[in-house]
């Protein structure tokens, strides 16, 4: 398991029985460590300062009291916002219907880098529709994706719908 695994098996139970869900976690530097957690409300409202806040005091104290990181580091909670990084498979289907930007570790079907609608989940594939034609890609082979900002996601955000 490596560090960011330990660290979310650490905080996961705790953010998510204040009503949270984890999206991601990264920890980046080499002087000096950053850890970044996002985080949004469970509920599927707005996340504000004030939620972040607490978030970031229930993460701290864990940290404190394991120490899975050597040295010192800055840790940094944030909500995913409109624009947001699809990271589980879960995500893909949520979203779907939104324009999204999807990097491959490998090629598929010669390309690594994909923008289009998204077009749901199927056998953990992730169907995309661009501009060259509908594609599916295995999800295990996904190393980065996000919404695109649109008019449909700023509409959807609006309505409370994303």
């Amino acid at each position: 398991m490596d560090l960011v695994q330990r660290i979310n098996a650490l905080i996961e139970p705790t953010i998510i029985d204040m009503g949270y869900d984890l999206v991601r976690t990264q920890l980046s530097g080499e002087t000096r460590m950053q850890l970044q957690i996002m985080a949004e409300r469970s509920d599927g409202t707005g996340m504000g300062i004030d939620d972040c806040t607490a978030v970031s005091r229930a993460v701290s104290a864990l940290l404190d009291v394991e120490d899975p990181i050597r040295g010192a580091f800055t840790l940094e909670v944030s909500s995913p916002g409109i624009d947001r990084p699809l990271v589980k498979l879960a995500d893909f289907e949520r979203f779907n219907g939104f324009e999204a930007r999807v990097e491959t570790a490998r090629p598929i079907e010669g390309r690594k880098r994909f923008k289009g609608l998204l077009k749901g989940v199927a056998d953990e594939t992730v169907s995309i529709s661009t501009e060259t034609g509908d594609i599916t890609i295995p999800f295990g082979d996904i190393s980065r994706a996000k919404l695109l900002l649109s008019d449909a996601l700023l509409a959807a955000a609006d309505k409370g719908l994303s």
